[in-house]
C-alpha cells in the first residue's frame, strides 16, 4: 500500500497551521499562562491493575497543571466509594507563580488497602495509630503500632533495639562488610558502618523518614561511605531500609568480599518452638524449626506437627509419651544459609554447630529473598529487593539454639568471590592520543589509561526490616516477601498526568488511524523486547542489573557484550528518558518496574560519586566505568526527574541535589582533550569551552529540578544566564560550543561558527528546552533553539542557500525529526509538519516503521536479528526512535500521513 505524505487542507484548519504564525499560540502556552479555575480531579491507581494482598506503605506523586491550586493547599485521599483515607501530603515542586506544581502523598501499610483511590482538596484524615517519632539526646525512636525502633546518633550499630509492645525482638542491627587484598586466597579485612551524622527528614503521621550517614571501619582501615534511610508507615510492623553505598578503595588492591546487614535476635523458648523461614520461589517456604518434630521415628502427635508447621508453640502436654523424653536426642540445627550466587540458583544448607558438617537441605532457582529467625515470642524477618537479579546474596542465621541468633542478609555474599572493580584490559600500547584514537576507531572505545577507574561509583539496595510478635503464618511470610520483591505501587492516571503539562511533549496511545496504529505498536514492542531481553540475556548481577546493551552483534547473534563502546548502554542517547516517557503513556507494571531498575543503575553505578570525576558520568563500555569520556550527558538528571516525582524517592533526590555543580568539575576534566586536529585557544581561569546540548543542558536540568523543588531564585537566575547569553551569539544554538564562564553561568565569545553535532540534542535538550520555553521568556533564546531545529535536518541545498556553507552530513535525521515538529508546532508551520513526518519515516539513522513485528525471533538459546526494516539493532536506535514517535505524535498528530 502506498503512503499518502500530502498534509491536507482540512488537517492544517484542524491544527490551526493557517492564519500566520503571529497569533498562533500552542495549546500547552495557554493551559501554561491561564490560570485553571479548580483542581482537577486526580484518579490514583495500582499499576498491577488491582489492590495488592500487602502493602508495605505507598508513596507517590501528583502533577498539578499551572495555576490549579497553591502550594501547601490542604490535600486528601477517597476511595472509590468516597471513604475518606489516611494520608499524608507535602510539597514535590512549584511553578514559578508559586502554585503547585507536584505533591507527594504517603498512605498507610496494611491489607486492608482501596483498589483505586482519588486525590481531592480538604484536609488530610489521620490514621488511627499515627507513626511517631521521639528525639532525645543520643538516639531517636519511632513507634508504629506495638513496634518501636530505637535508631543511634553515633556508634557502630545503626539500629540499637527493636521492640514488638514491651518485648525486645530485636537486638543491635549492624552494617558489616569485608574487603580482601587480592582476588583470590587475599587476607581479609572486617568492616562495620559507623554512623557520622542522623537526619529527621519526616515525622509522620502516615510516614516517617531517618536518614543516616556514615562510614565502614576496622583494623585502621576507613572506607565504603554509605546513606542509609529508614521509612516506617503507619500500620506496618517493618521498617523500609533503602541503602547506598560508594566504592571508594583502589581497585588494584581493594576486592570487597562483602557487604550485608547483621541483626541480633533474643531467642527463648525451648528449640523446638524456635523457627526459621527463608522465602524460596514466588509463593514457597522453607519453614524448619530449630529442633523439628515431624518425620520423627516416633510420631509426637498431629497436634504437636500441626503447631510447629505454623510456627506455634508446642506445650509439652501436647508431645506423645514415647517423644518427650527423647527430645534431647534430636539435634538441633543452629545455622542456616540460603546463598544465590547466580540468577538462576540458590541451595539451602544447615549444620547443627560450627565445627559439624552442613548439610544441604533443597535448592531451586530465583529466591524472593526473605529470612525470619524467631520464636512464638516474636523475631525478625528481613528481605532484600532484586535479591537475584543482583546476584551473588546471600541470606545466612547463625546460633538459632542459643540465647542470640544472627540473621544476616548479604547484598554481596562472603561466599563469592570478591568484588573485582580492576580494569578489563591493559594499556595495549596506547599511552598517547595517537594509539588511543586508534582504539577509537576499531572498537568504538574512547581509552585512556588512569580513567577506566571505579573508583567514586555507588549502587543502591532496598530492604524492609519486620519485628516480628511471633512467627508469621506462612501466608502472611509469603505476602511479606512478594511484597518487598515485587513493591506494589500506586500512579496517577497517564491521562490525569498528560493533562498537566508536565516533562515537555509526549502524547498519550492514539490508535485512531492504520498508521498511528502501526507506529503505537511498534512503540509497545520496542518497548517490550528490551524488556525482555534483559531475562533473556541475563543481564543481571550487583553492578549490572538495570542496564541494557548498546548494540548487537548479528554475526555471533550476540550483543557486543565485550567489544569497547558498544556494550553496556549507560543512557547513551536517552534510553532511560524513552522507557520512562513511555511508562507515563501506559501506566504498564513491568514497564515501569524495568525503568526503575534502570533509574536506580544509572543514576548511581555509570556515574561518579566522590573523586575527580564526581558529578559525571561515564559513556558507554564493557564496564560501566571503562570508558575515559566522563560527561555530564550521563549524569543527566532528566533521565532521574520522572521517577523523582512519580514515587518522591529522597535517595534519587539526593542524586540530583549533588550534580548542581557538576559543571565545576568539567575544570580539570576536559572531554575533548583528544579529539583529532582541535584547536586549543587558551581560555581565562575559570572558563571552559562548554557545548550546549550533551552538557549546559545536562546541568541545567539539574537547576531547573532544584528551582521548582525548592523555589530559590539563584537557580532560575543561573538558568536564564544561560539562555541568554547563548541567544546573543551570532550563531546561537548553531555554534554547538562556547567559552563558558563556570562563575557567572554565561557563554562568552561572538559564536561566528557553525558547528552542529548529531549528538547535541539527543540527551534530554529537547525535553530541557521544551520546560524551560514554558517558563522563562527570554524570546532570543527561543529564536535561537528554534533555529536549531529548523536547520538541523534542513535539506542540502536550503542549508547552503542561508549559509553559503559547505553542508556537511548529518545523523540521526529520524530522531531529530522531532525538533522539526517541535518547530512546526511553535510556530504554524505546515510545510515543517509534513518535513517532520517525512524524516521520521525515512529509517535514516534509525528504525524505519516495520511492517510487522519488529521483535526479534527467538530461536533456541540464540536471538537472530530482525530483518524487516532494522538493520542496526542498536539501544539508541531504539530509544531516538521511540521518543521521535512519541513526540511527534504529540506535537503534530494531525499531520501524520494516512495510508491508501
Amino acid at each position: 500500500m502506498k503512503e499518502d505524505l500530502t498534509v491536507r487542507r482540512r488537517d492544517l484548519l484542524r491544527l490551526g497551521l493557517l492564519g500566520g504564525a503571529a497569533a498562533w499560540i500552542p495549546p500547552e502556552t495557554l493551559a501554561a499562562t491561564r490560570p485553571v479555575a479548580r483542581a482537577p480531579q486526580t484518579p490514583v491507581r495500582w499499576i498491577d491493575g488491582a489492590a495488592p494482598v500487602l502493602s508495605l506503605g505507598q508513596t507517590y506523586g501528583v502533577p498539578w497543571p499551572r495555576g490549579a491550586i497553591r502550594a501547601n493547599a490542604p490535600l486528601s485521599l477517597r476511595a472509590e466509594d468516597g471513604r475518606s483515607l489516611p494520608s499524608q501530603h507535602w510539597t514535590l515542586a512549584t511553578w514559578p507563580d508559586g502554585s503547585l506544581k507536584w505533591s507527594a502523598h504517603a498512605v498507610p501499610a496494611g491489607t486492608d488497602q482501596p483498589s483505586a483511590l482519588n486525590v481531592v482538596q480538604g484536609r488530610p484524615q489521620a490514621p488511627d495509630a499515627p507513626v511517631l517519632v521521639r528525639e532525645n539526646g543520643d538516639a531517636v525512636e519511632i513507634v508504629s503500632g506495638a513496634a518501636r525502633w530505637r535508631i543511634p546518633r553515633s556508634g557502630r550499630t545503626v539500629i540499637t533495639g527493636a521492640w514488638s509492645g514491651a518485648r525486645q525482638v530485636m537486638g543491635a542491627l549492624s552494617l558489616v562488610a569485608s574487603v580482601d587484598d587480592a582476588p583470590e586466597a587475599g587476607r581479609r579485612t572486617r568492616l562495620t558502618g559507623r554512623i557520622d551524622r542522623l537526619t529527621v527528614e519526616q515525622k509522620g503521621p502516615v510516614r516517617a523518614v531517618i536518614k543516616i550517614e556514615g562510614v565502614h571501619e576496622g583494623e585502621g582501615r576507613t572506607m565504603l561511605p554509605f546513606t542509609l534511610r529508614f521509612y516506617a508507615y503507619a500500620g506496618g510492623d517493618h521498617l523500609r531500609v533503602v541503602h547506598s553505598l560508594i566504592f571508594d578503595g583502589d581497585p588494584a588492591r581493594d576486592f570487597v568480599s562483602s557487604i550485608g546487614l547483621s541483626a541480633a535476635v533474643p531467642m527463648a523458648g525451648a528449640a523446638h518452638d524456635r523457627h526459621v523461614r527463608l522465602a524460596t520461589a514466588e509463593g514457597s517456604l522453607f519453614s524448619e524449626a530449630v529442633r523439628p518434630l515431624t518425620g520423627l521415628r516416633r510420631d509426637p502427635g498431629a497436634a504437636a506437627r500441626a503447631a510447629q508447621i505454623a510456627g506455634k508453640a508446642v506445650a509439652l502436654d501436647n508431645i506423645a509419651p514415647g517423644v518427650r523424653p527423647l527430645l534431647d536426642r534430636i539435634p538441633t540445627w543452629s545455622d542456616f544459609t540460603l546463598s544465590q550466587l547466580t540468577a538462576d540458583g540458590f541451595a539451602i544448607a544447615k549444620r547443627t554447630a560450627p565445627g559439624h558438617a552442613w548439610v544441604d537441605a533443597t535448592a531451586g532457582t530465583r529466591s524472593l529473598g526473605l529470612g525470619y529467625v524467631g520464636s512464638p515470642q516474636g523475631g525478625v524477618a528481613m528481605a532484600a529487593r532484586y535479591f537475584w537479579q543482583r546476584h551473588p546474596a546471600q541470606i545466612d542465621i547463625r546460633g538459632a539454639a542459643g540465647d542470640e541468633a544472627a540473621l544476616n542478609l548479604w547484598l554481596w555474599s562472603p561466599d563469592a568471590r570478591p568484588m573485582d572493580m580492576r580494569p578489563y584490559r591493559g594499556v595495549m600500547g596506547m599511552e598517547g592520543y595517537d594509539g588511543q584514537n586508534e582504539g577509537l576507531a576499531i572498537t568504538y572505545e574512547d581509552y585512556e589509561p588512569g580513567w577506566d577507574s571505579a573508583t567514586g561509583v555507588a549502587r543502591t539496595s532496598e530492604l524492609t526490616l519486620w519485628a516480628c510478635a511471633a512467627t508469621p503464618d506462612s501466608e502472611r511470610l509469603s505476602a511479606m516477601a512478594q511484597a518487598n520483591a515485587v513493591p506494589p505501587q500506586l500512579m496517577v492516571a497517564p491521562e490525569r498526568i498528560h493533562m498537566a503539562r508536565v516533562f515537555g511533549p509526549w502524547s498519550l496511545p492514539d490508535r485512531s488511524s492504520p498508521m498511528k496504529a502501526r507506529i503505537e505498536d511498534q512503540i509497545s514492542n520496542l518497548a517490550d523486547f528490551y524488556e525482555g531481553e534483559v531475562d533473556r540475556r541475563r543481564w543481571y548481577g550487583f553492578w549490572n542489573h538495570g542496564d541494557v546493551m548498546h548494540s548487537y552483534d548479528e554475526d555471533r547473534h550476540q550483543w557486543r557484550y565485550d567489544i569497547g563502546g558498544f556494550a553496556w548502554d549507560n543512557s547513551e542517547l536517552s534510553t532511560d528518558l524513552w522507557l520512562w516517557l513511555n511508562v507515563l503513556r501506559s501506566g504498564d507494571p513491568k514497564l515501569f518496574r524495568f525503568a526503575e531498575a534502570m533509574t536506580r543503575h544509572t543514576g548511581e553505578v555509570d556515574v561518579y560519586h566522590l573523586g575527580r570525576f564526581k558529578g559525571l558520568g561515564t559513556r558507554h563500555g564493557v564496564q560501566h566505568w571503562s570508558d575515559s569520556s566522563k560527561q555530564p550527558r550521563v549524569s543527566n538528571v532528566v533521565y532521574r526527574r520522572i521517577f523523582y516525582y512519580l514515587t518522591a524517592d529522597e535517595r534519587v533526590g539526593d542524586l540530583m541535589r549533588d550534580l548542581l555543580d557538576s559543571d565545576q568539575a568539567l575544570r580539570h576534566v576536559e572531554i575533548g582533550r583528544k579529539v583529532p586536529g582541535a584547536e586549543r585557544t587558551p581560555l581565562p581561569e575559570g572558563v571552559i569551552d562548554l557545548s550546549f546540548g550533551t552538557m549546559w543542558c545536562s546541568v541545567a536540568s539539574a537547576w531547573l529540578t532544584e528551582w521548582e523543588r525548592t523555589g530559590e531564585r539563584k537557580w532560575r537566575d543561573r538558568l536564564m544566564a544561560g539562555m541568554d547569553s547563548i541567544g546573543r551569539l551570532k550563531r546561537g544554538w548553531l555554534a554547538g560550543a562556547a567559552p563558558y564562564d563556570l562563575a557567572t553561568g554565561r557563554f562568552l565569545g561572538d559564536g561566528d561558527k557553525i558547528s552542529l553535532s548529531h549528538l547535541n540534542a539527543v540527551f534530554g535538550a529537547l525535553e530541557v528546552n521544551a520546560e524551560l520555553l514554558q517558563l522563562i521568556d527570554v524570546p532570543h533564546y527561543r529564536k535561537a533553539w528554534l533555529d536549531y531545529c529548523r536547520w538541523f535536518n534542513a535539506p542540502r541545498a536550503e542549508w547552503e542557500v542561508a549559509f553559503h556553507e559547505p553542508y556537511k552530513g548529518r545523523n540521526l535525521r529520524e530522531g531529530h525529526s522531532r525538533l522539526t515538529a517541535y518547530l512546526a508546532r511553535e510556530t504554524g508551520d505546515a510545510a515543517m509538519a509534513q518535513r517532520a513526518w517525512v524524516e521520521f519515516l525515512s529509517g535514516e539513522a534509525g528504525l524505519g516503521l516495520s511492517r510487522g513485528d519488529p521483535r526479534v525471533t527467538l530461536t533456541g538459546a540464540r536471538v537472530i536479528a530482525p530483518t524487516v526494516e532494522w538493520p542496526d539493532v542498536s539501544t539508541n536506535a531504539a530509544a531516538q526512535w521511540g521518543l521521535a514517535a512519541i513526540q511527534n505524535l504529540a506535537l503534530i498528530p494531525d499531520a501524520l500521513p494516512t495510508q491508501d
